[in-house]
């Protein structure tokens, strides 16, 4: 499992609804969490040991098992067992991964929430570790910026020797690690189940009024880089793909292709992404934004092109 680094974290009791933080005082901050995974023996119990041991607890967590063949539903089981606040889902193997990292079994669990009173939702992948006071600072953010409406630590992984941070525009939350106030979750009235969902939710969320943001002072460590599980070139072909659906402007995609030619894996990664969209250029596969969303979308990336401010900064 991985579970590096977290022998020295504090533990916790582990009543329900136990939310006393670092400082001594009882948190307000009452949130859930729904987690999909698959094939996650080696880091599931890295990621449920992080959880708790967190100085404010979740309500509930529902854990998906989205059909694994290896022994992560037995894991998933036993935490069960222990935790009666922690609930499995099952879901039949259907053969494949979902490239949508997950994201129709989030959206299906989302109705077995049993708490009524959630603040936030977390979307968290099972191959994450953390600090016993991650959620506790991340709130700390939210309620420090009352339009914040999605907000998430920033992620790392290992590349040799160091750990290497995930770079993302700042108003993007990768989807491993989304935290999702209850009243803007409210306003997006769901998820898009497709590539690209994870932007989606964050372009409506602004067009919206609330503001998005990964946090740059609360860390998380990611034991399988963003796409890894589907290779460098898949990855980038998903990438691709996503953008198409998203309905990237034109010369703002093109622009990001010639970027990723000069960061690693050198070329590859570009043509990747390339094919990707022509592929759906080609099929006229049917994009998953609404014209107005589109358009604020197009809107922002001009703006960014001209050096004018947006929420990609």
């Amino acid at each position: 499992m991985c579970v590096e680094d977290l022998q020295n974290f504090p533990k916790v009791a582990d009543s329900l609804g136990d939310t006393c933080s670092s400082n001594g005082t009882l948190s307000a901050a009452k949130y859930c969490i729904i987690t999909a995974v698959r094939d996650e023996e080696e880091c599931i119990g890295g990621t449920i040991e992080s959880v708790l041991r967190q100085t404010i607890r979740p309500r509930e967590w529902i854990i998906v098992d989205d059909g694994s063949t290896d022994s992560t539903s037995t894991i998933l089981d036993r935490y069960a067992r222990e935790h009666l606040w922690i609930q499995i889902l099952h879901r039949e193997n259907r053969g494949y991964r979902s490239t949508g990292g997950g994201i129709e079994a989030f959206v299906d669990a989302y109705p077995s929430l049993q708490s009524q009173d959630w603040e936030f939702l977390v979307n968290l992948d099972g191959d994450l570790t953390f600090e016993s006071n991650y959620f506790e600072s991340c709130f700390q953010h939210f309620r420090h910026a009352p339009q914040l409406g999605i907000g998430g630590g920033t992620i790392y992984t290992r590349e040799g020797e160091r750990l290497r941070e995930e770079k993302a525009p700042r108003f993007h939350v990768r989807g491993a690690t989304k935290i999702y106030r209850r009243e803007c979750w409210e306003d997006l009235g769901g998820l898009v189940c497709s590539l690209g969902w994870d932007t989606i939710d964050e372009i409506k969320a602004n067009q919206l009024g609330w503001t998005t943001q990964s946090f740059p002072d609360v860390q998380l460590r990611h034991h399988r880089a963003t796409g890894a599980a589907w290779g460098s070139l898949v990855n980038a072909v998903n990438d691709g793909e996503a953008d198409y659906l998203v309905g990237y402007h034109p010369l703002f995609f093109w622009l990001k292709c010639i970027r990723h030619i000069f960061e690693p894996p050198y070329l590859l990664r570009s043509l990747g992404i390339a094919y990707g969209f022509l592929r759906c250029l080609v099929r006229r596969t049917p994009q998953i934004t609404d014209g107005e969303l589109k358009a604020y979308l197009r809107r922002q990336q001009v703006r960014r092109l001209l050096g004018k401010s947006s929420i990609w900064i």
